[in-house]
Formats: structure tokens, C-alpha cells, sequence
């Protein structure tokens, strides 16, 4: 039997969680920052973790670098785009990254590309040592 007078119309809303988070700076904690702060600063995290290095991270947090020093510079370009990609998309914030480009200077690479997330677009630059 079916209870009556229930409404079983249910309508799924896709919500993301809050972005409040504390604020880091180079030298200390100070406060709090949330939206386009909160994935500019999850963002610089991410890239900046070595990948498998820290017992605190899940095996999925990071991004592999080390393993690329003292390869090809043409395999460095390509791998980077990936493994970029591959550790940023898992943010359900970011939509897309795209536009890449490198410049070498000696033995540094330096990546910039675009994140398209869900607060707007924003440039950001990586160095990898080759």
C-alpha cells in the first residue's frame, strides 16, 4: 500500500560544498577565504604536493615532478600537459584547462595555462626543473 497525500516529485539539486577554507600566506595562517581565493589557493596546493610523497595525501592528491627531471624536454612539454590536466580536473570546481605554453630557460621549464572553473578563468604558471 501507498501512503497518500505524499508528494513523490523530488527534485535532485547538485550543490557544491562550501569552499571556505583557512588562508595561507608565506609566512602564516591568517583567516579565511572561500569561492575563486579558496580554488586559486587549492590550485597552488595541489601543484605544488609531489604526488605519492606525503602519508597525510590520498594517492590521488598531487602531481608527479620528479620523475620528469633529466628527460626530453619535447616529452617534459607533453607529460606536463597531462599530468596537469589529470590532478586538476578532479576539482569539481574546475571545468576545463586549456592553453598551454612553455618556455625554457636552461634547465627550468615554465608552463602557463589556463583554469576555466566554475567562478570564472584564471592564468597560472608552473616551473618544473628538467
Amino acid at each position: 500500500m501507498i501512503p497518500q497525500g505524499f508528494d513523490t516529485d523530488f527534485e535532485l539539486v547538485n550543490e557544491i560544498e562550501t569552499t571556505k577554507t583557512y588562508k595561507f600566506t608565506p609566512d602564516k595562517i591568517q583567516g579565511f577565504i572561500d569561492g575563486f581565493n579558496a580554488l586559486q589557493q587549492a590550485i597552488y596546493k595541489v601543484l605544488s604536493t609531489e604526488k605519492y610523497e606525503y602519508p597525510i595525501y590520498s594517492f590521488n592528491y598531487g602531481i608527479e615532478l620528479d620523475d620528469l627531471i633529466g628527460k626530453d624536454p619535447v616529452y617534459v612539454q607533453v607529460e606536463l600537459k597531462r599530468r596537469i590536466k589529470e590532478c586538476l580536473l578532479q576539482d569539481e570546481r574546475i571545468i576545463s584547462v586549456d592553453n598551454f605554453q612553455f618556455t625554457r630557460a636552461g634547465d627550468e621549464l615554465t608552463c602557463t595555462f589556463d583554469v576555466i572553473s566554475i567562478y570564472g578563468t584564471t592564468t597560472i604558471t608552473k616551473e618544473v626543473n628538467i
